[in-house]
């Protein structure tokens, strides 16, 4: 048994292992490593990522703070724009025909529509009173000239005498004056007559001119007052000549250098489609109207067959040409300040607000006359907040087709 035992221990101290003595107690700055190696490790899986999250979130606010913007590029307006505008046509010469004495009107010659020619009768006022009148005023005339007559002998009977001492000088004087008093009377009562002869003419209406008469006012019977009296005066008819047209067109300011005498332009009528009537312009008024800040101008149509109402509504297509430093952008582009019109233009990246001057409105389109090089680059659809010196990003660009 002990012998058993024995052996039992001998195998249990052959093969026991002594627990081995702490690292740390042998190595310690192997401990110092592994310490520094954790907290490198949780450096660079915790803290890292974190910074770099941070930085990326900064550069993304950053970069989402600068717009994107589209642009768009002026185009060139063509050398010649059409521009409509509204217009009234009118005779050559259109001309009211009132009586120049008083009467009833006894007959007339011509209605509405009728093509009458220069001197041809119209009408016949019959005027009783003015004939009575000169009547008196012939016989007022013939005695007028009796009394001169008679006056005139006495003085040259009295210059007789006076140079033989038979009369004084002052009898003979007074003869003399008295024939020159007479003598006035006649010329009075001459020029009386006439003016009446005058208004009798007047009982005859020629027309003044070749024309068309529009208007008849008046009929057999009817009362005329020429107005002399101080009443109201009747228009008895309204002639027009309608073979050449005048038409009369307010142009805005914007073109009022453009529109020059030479300048052509067609009418265009509903009661016409698809024809034009060629036109000239003539003259200008050389001013511009205060109120509608338009220039008033006149164009001459030949109109031979009279196919062209007088009074009609046209409207006028003019041909202007345009200054060189025109262009076409669209109306997106605008932006209404305070100042005054701007568009944002981007330069070297910057947000640059620069004034225009616009001329024609083409509904989604405009004309910039002035402001404008034509390389610029516009933003489209600019936000409001917008500042001069801002920082924009050009996110695509496209072209404005020009009108």
């Amino acid at each position: 048994m002990k012998v058993e035992e024995e052996q039992e221990n001998k195998i249990e101290e052959r093969f026991r292992v002594e627990p081995a003595a702490p690292s740390g107690l042998r190595h310690p700055w192997l401990v110092a490593i592994v310490a520094f190696l954790v907290a490198v490790a949780i450096v660079a899986f915790g803290i890292l990522p974190r910074i770099h999250s941070r930085s990326a979130l900064a550069e993304e606010t950053e970069e989402m703070a600068v717009p994107n913007v589209r642009v768009v590029h002026p185009q060139h307006s063509s050398p010649a724009q059409e521009i409509v505008l509204p217009a009234n046509v009118q005779a050559y010469i259109d001309s009211p025909i009132y009586a120049r004495t008083n009467g009833y009107l006894q007959r007339w010659n011509a209605d509405i529509g009728a093509h009458v020619k220069s001197g041809q009768l119209l009408a016949v006022i019959d005027t009783p009173e003015v004939n009575q009148q000169l009547r008196q005023a012939k016989a007022d005339l013939a005695t007028a000239e009796a009394n001169a007559h008679l006056a005139q002998i006495t003085a040259n009977r009295y210059a007789g005498l006076l140079k033989t001492d038979s009369v004084s000088k002052q009898d003979a004087d007074n003869a003399e004056s008295d024939y020159a008093a007479k003598r006035a009377v006649v010329q009075s009562s001459q020029a009386n007559m006439r003016r009446l002869e005058d208004l009798q003419s007047f009982q005859n209406i020629y027309a003044p001119f070749d024309g068309v008469i529009t208007a008849r006012n008046t009929d057999i019977g009817a009362l005329i007052d020429s107005g002399s009296g101080g009443g109201p005066r009747t228009e008895l008819f309204h002639i027009a000549q309608p073979g050449k047209l005048r038409v009369y067109v307010s142009v805005p300011e914007v073109y009022s250098q453009a529109a020059k005498p030479g300048l052509t332009a067609d009418l265009t009528l509903d009661e016409f489609p698809g024809q034009r009537f060629h036109g000239t312009l003539v003259r200008t008024a050389n001013a511009i109207d205060q109120t509608t800040r338009t220039l008033l101008v006149e164009i001459s149509v030949n109109n031979p067959t009279g196919e062209l109402l007088t009074g009609a509504y046209a409207e006028v297509h003019f041909k202007l040409p345009t200054p060189k430093s025109a262009f076409i952008l669209p109306v997106d582009t605008l932006m209404f300040r305070s100042e005054g019109l701007r568009v944002v233009v981007v330069n070297n990246g910057r947000a640059e607000l620069r004034p225009i001057v616009i001329g024609r409105d083409f509904g989604s389109q405009v004309e910039v006359m002035s402001g404008l090089n034509g390389d610029e680059s516009v933003i489209s659809n600019p936000p409001d907040s917008i500042e001069p010196g801002e920082q924009v990003r050009v996110a695509g660009e496209s072209g404005a087709s020009a009108q």
